[in-house]
């Protein structure tokens, strides 16, 4: 074959396809606003079902645990047999779940809905991670920032919309949310056929090439990039699951003004995410890595101390820094083993949810002995195991 002949299907595969990035990270944006809506009325279903701390965690617990545990399942299947259109069934699990949680009128049936809005997302993320590097014409990490930005910026709407609509309608009015819950389902069917026709056909082009680290050097560099995502998302989930409450009781604002400054700080997290995944490509994963987990230490140390002013202003600097990372470690952690996309994606995602999942209840237990103020003062302390950033192997920047 001649360069000439072969020039369309190089530049076909070089090309960053922004109309399916574009899709997937609105999908997700739908997704993770779904997600959203459940820690978003804690405080409602605390108030109906006269609900402990612990039980609010329990709550994180069974969605958290729902979506990590199937996900480096579903990522593994998927590298062994690809499903374009579980994307579209993932979706409908999500649509049963938000129904009943709008119905639900026991702690139970709150505990099925979230169990089943889990089961949605652990099948949505690890193969929407692997449609997003189909899509990316080798920039895997604006790819995966433009992926990820759409779940920020939908976790951040989630608490937003839903003190408008919980405000105005109730409990019942979470069933507003199976609209959003449908149109992600036409969306990603959309998807699901180009993934069929045109995605597997940019894989196959794209081969992947080894990394040439040993095997223990390889599981080593993954432990530290899950050590990583542990104090990340265990950090993260103290904000989700905990800092409408803190602030309430620090500060004595109403629920809808604690409410909108969860939305300020997961809109942060998701600009955070937006630049996080291009400077990787640009600099290097590591550095990323180094800025984001261990940058934001000084913020969180003086987080506990600040007034409601200054507590805004830090959360918004903490969840920029914060969020800068997981680009940079999921397409870090790709790199690793790249003939595993949809186990590692699972496998990261995964572990991010199920941590979260665990810290919240663990969190929730260590507010009810001692208080809310408490667990900031201590979570703290977490970026600081940012520091084991130094283990990871140099990767260079990879060019298109």
């Amino acid at each position: 074959m001649t360069d000439t002949a072969a020039s369309p299907a190089i530049r076909a595969v070089q090309h960053t396809s922004f109309a399916v990035l574009f899709a997937i990270s609105g999908s997700h944006l739908i997704n993770d606003m779904l997600q959203a809506v459940l820690p978003a009325i804690y405080p409602n279903l605390k108030s109906q079902f006269h609900l402990s701390f612990v039980q609010i965690g329990l709550v994180t617990l069974v969605f958290q645990c729902t979506a990590s545990l199937l996900q480096p399942w579903v990522g593994y299947l998927a590298d062994k047999r690809p499903a374009p259109y579980s994307l579209a069934a993932g979706m409908v699990a999500t649509l049963l779940g938000i129904l009943l949680l709008a119905r639900a009128g026991s702690y139970h049936m709150v505990l099925l809905a979230a169990g089943l809005i889990g089961i949605g997302s652990s099948v949505f993320h690890p193969e929407s991670a692997r449609v997003a590097r189909m899509a990316s014409g080798g920039r895997y990490g604006l790819a995966q920032s433009l992926f990820q930005v759409g779940g920020n910026s939908g976790t951040a709407l989630g608490p937003l919309t839903a003190a408008l609509v919980v405000a105005w309608w109730g409990q019942n009015g979470v069933a507003v949310y199976a609209l959003a819950a449908l149109l992600a389902i036409v969306i990603l069917w959309k998807v699901g056929t180009w993934y069929k026709h045109h995605g597997l056909t940019r894989m196959k082009a794209r081969p992947p090439q080894a990394t040439g680290h040993s095997q223990a050097r390889t599981l080593a560099s993954l432990t530290v990039l899950m050590l990583l995502i542990f104090s990340k998302y265990l950090y993260l989930v103290s904000i989700t699951s905990y800092f409408t409450f803190y602030l309430i009781h620090t500060f004595a604002v109403s629920i809808q003004a604690a409410q909108i400054h969860l939305f300020i700080f997961l809109a942060a997290v998701a600009v955070g995410t937006f630049a996080g995944g291009p400077l990787g490509d640009r600099f290097g994963r590591k550095y990323v890595i180094w800025f984001s987990i261990l940058g934001m230490l000084p913020f969180t140390l003086m987080l506990p101390y600040a007034n409601l002013f200054w507590t805004g202003i830090l959360s918004v600097v903490i969840g920029m820094v914060m969020a800068s990372a997981f680009p940079a470690i999921v397409v870090f952690a790709q790199e690793l083993l790249p003939h595993r996309l949809g186990m590692i994606s699972g496998l990261f995602y995964g572990f991010a949810f199920g941590i979260a999942g665990l810290g919240a209840a663990l969190l929730g237990d260590l507010a009810d002995a001692t208080s809310i103020t408490f667990v900031y003062k201590v979570c703290a302390f977490l970026p600081a195991i940012g520091l084991l950033a130094v283990f990871l192997p140099n990767q260079k920047p990879q060019p298109r």
